[in-house]
């Protein structure tokens, strides 16, 4: 790690015990609970101050401008706290919207959405997801529709699932511009305040997380206008846009989660170091060094497969069989490493004495966003049946 990084990574590791947990632990990761916007504006201004606000976005428009690797320590230390990311704003789905437009926007439209958003001025939101039959884990469903008129563009369409929709000041919306549905081609993406006539905010989806600030919303879009100005991108380019932002933010995903469960298994070796058990304490029985052990190697190879698709990130590739494989593994180890920790703990691995019990609630629904992980297995395997299948 380069000394300028791990200077920044202890830094953050600082902030966050400092001024991020006791929030965290007294309100059990419930962001809303905590204070929501009035808490992530607060701690903003905290790390603004101390120099760690957006650290991956650009550093014309203030950020730190962190590579995929230079990234992976110090979003894994903010991660500590289920509320560190917002803290920094490397929260998802901001985080992933900052690095879309720091790709794709136009120079104005760096001006009037991606300045505001480093500077953690405003929330965004992307809107992709739809009920069934619409677009999901095959975004080739998506049924959303834009239609030409003067100036611009009419959206009407279904949103599910939209993380951060409630109270994030624009969307970017993702409506299908011509083919049908099933096409895998024919989408573009629409920058939309979200006070725009015609977006309407149906419901709060209840989950069993809760530390996404502005929760996870269904959104009807009613002959919604966007001018031509707000068309991120070209037309009909959507889809492939979408693997500019995919990519990058599962593995952030991965960084975060991994600072979730790193903590969880420092607080259950802790505790199994000071707990009498059986004449001696619980970490020196075999079968609580099996789960110790267990979770020392998922959390490295989740690290070496993590950082082996983030180098291939920073060289230009899209990546897309290494961050499909270390998303893949890292959904499923580090909600292996949080059990562990909760097995570990006994009672207090369920209670709210520990941090462990919030952390396994949080880290459980990562084996579904952004791509189940038996979507990933089906790309996985038909690359590598396209590899090696004729040879």
């Amino acid at each position: 790690m380069p000394h300028d990084v791990h200077e920044l990574t202890e830094r953050t590791r600082a902030f966050v015990d400092e001024h991020v947990l006791p929030a965290d632990d007294e309100h059990d990761g419930d962001v809303e609970a905590a204070g929501g916007d009035d808490l992530r504006r607060r701690l903003q201004a905290l790390a603004r101050e101390a120099g760690l606000l957006s650290p991956h976005a650009p550093t014309d428009l203030g950020g730190l401008g962190l590579g995929m690797v230079d990234r992976a320590p110090v979003f894994e230390a903010a991660g500590r706290s289920l509320f560190g990311p917002m803290a920094l704003n490397i929260n998802a789905p901001d985080e992933g919207n900052i690095h879309l437009l720091a790709h794709v926007a136009s120079s104005d439209q760096r001006e009037r959405y991606l300045r505001p958003l480093v500077a953690g001025e405003h929330r965004s939101a992307f809107a992709m997801t739809e009920p069934a039959p619409g677009a999901g884990s095959d975004p080739g469903r998506l049924t959303t529709r834009a239609v030409r008129t003067d100036g611009g563009w009419l959206v009407d369409g279904h949103k599910t699932f939209i993380t951060g929709a409630d109270g994030a000041g624009f969307l970017i919306v993702m409506a299908r511009t011509s083919g049908e549905v099933g096409d895998n081609d024919g989408a573009t993406m629409f920058l939309v305040p979200s006070d725009r006539d015609g977006v309407h905010l149906v419901r709060h989806v209840g989950t069993v997380d809760r530390s996404m600030i502005g929760g996870h919303c269904e959104l009807a879009l009613t002959r919604v206008f966007v001018p031509d100005e707000d068309v991120l991108g070209g037309v009909d380019e959507g889809f492939r846009y979408a693997q500019v932002r995919l990519g990058p933010a599962r593995m952030t995903h991965v960084m975060r989660w991994t600072g979730a469960a790193a903590r969880a298994h420092e607080e259950a070796v802790r505790y199994a170091a000071a707990r009498p058990a059986f004449g001696s304490t619980l970490a020196e029985q075999g079968m609580a060094q099996q789960l110790i052990a267990d979770n020392e190697i998922d959390l490295a190879a989740t690290r070496a497969l993590l950082m082996d698709a983030c180098r291939a990130l920073d060289a230009g590739s899209r990546a897309s069989a290494e961050t499909s494989i270390a998303k893949t593994f890292a959904a499923e180890a580090l909600d292996r490493v949080a059990d562990r920790a909760q097995q570990l703990c006994g009672g207090s691995g369920v209670s709210r004495d520990l941090p462990v019990a919030k952390i396994a609630r949080e880290l459980r629904p990562f084996r579904i966003y952004d791509g189940p992980s038996e979507v990933h297995r089906w790309s996985i395997a038909r690359r590598a049946v396209r590899r090696l299948g004729t040879s």
